[in-house]
């Protein structure tokens, strides 16, 4: 079965690199064992539903890569279908780089993480940038969200990849460190009311 990420990511460049470093094998072989990986399924919607944080990059005119963080709510990436993702861009520092790229090369690349769990998703896609009025940013839009909204994005899949957990550092939001502490939180209070109540 083709890995249509590994497709475009291994490069006659890159393959020569794997041949000379002695990869070539084990990757070739990871790629006729791998699973379809231009659709995406269950186990990556609900990933990307509870996403809060991902990296995109773009290709400027001048060649260069550009990357920018993109965060928001978790829910904030709407998959759309089993080809195509779309979030709302909130309003930033108004340099509008990945926005000028997009006009010249449709092509972008995504980093979703999952710190807490020590995972990445990665996707290969063409972007479209949807106007602030379109009817399709009803789909996008992030109800009790307050951030401006300046447009919308909406990636078409080419192909997506999960990394290992080697090296990820395991990070944990306010939210999850505050879910975590609760009971224990609550055991404390417990445990000082009973002190209280014998005078200690």
């Amino acid at each position: 079965m083709p890995h249509r990420y590994r497709e475009i990511a291994f490069t006659d460049a890159v393959r020569i690199v794997q041949d000379e470093l002695g990869s070539a094998g084990m990757n070739a072989e990871a790629m006729e064992q791998s699973a379809p990986n231009d659709r995406l399924t269950e186990t990556e919607a609900l990933f990307l539903a509870r996403c809060e944080s991902f990296y995109l990059a773009s290709v400027s005119s001048t060649g260069w890569p550009y990357v920018q963080h993109r965060g928001g709510p978790a829910g904030f990436i709407r998959v759309l279908g089993p080809e195509r993702i779309g979030w709302a861009e909130f309003a930033g520092n108004r340099h509008y780089i990945t926005t000028g790229n997009l006009r010249g090369d449709d092509r972008v690349s995504l980093f979703c993480m999952d710190y807490a769990n020590r995972r990445r998703l990665k996707i290969f896609g063409h972007a479209q940038i949807i106007g602030p009025d379109a009817p399709e940013m009803s789909g996008l839009a992030v109800p009790g969200y307050r951030a401006r909204v300046d447009r919308g994005l909406v990636v078409t899949l080419e192909g997506f990849d999960w990394n290992c957990a080697q090296h990820i550092p395991q990070r944990f939001s306010l939210a999850e460190v505050e879910a975590a502490s609760a009971v224990m939180l609550r055991r404390i209070e417990e445990l000082e009311a009973a002190l209280a109540e014998r005078g200690g």
